[in-house]
């Protein structure tokens, strides 16, 4: 399938793409402007590297959510993957 062929899935991808950022832009702007409370600040993330999570974070709070959020995120990676594959091949 051609880019060209106007099934519009790129352009709904760029789309999305281009929300995001502006999401992204905005919640920096927002939170951005709000005075940091004095004292602990907690940190967490994930990457997720195909299925695999990698979980960083600042104490273990803030890493125990990221963790049960990447591993929540992971699961329901492979269950749209099999969905996709059983239902739709």
């Amino acid at each position: 399938m051609d880019v060209s062929e106007g099934s519009g899935l790129f352009e709904l991808g760029v789309g999305l793409v281009v929300v995001g950022v502006v999401f992204v832009a905005l919640a920096v702007i927002v939170l951005g402007g709000r005075r940091a409370k004095r004292g602990k600040t907690q940190v967490a993330g994930a990457v997720l590297v195909g299925p695999v999570p990698i979980v960083f974070g600042s104490d273990k709070k803030s890493l125990k959510s990221a963790l049960q959020l990447s591993v929540a995120l992971t699961a329901l990676l492979i269950v749209l993957t099999l969905i996709y594959y059983f239902l739709l091949r």
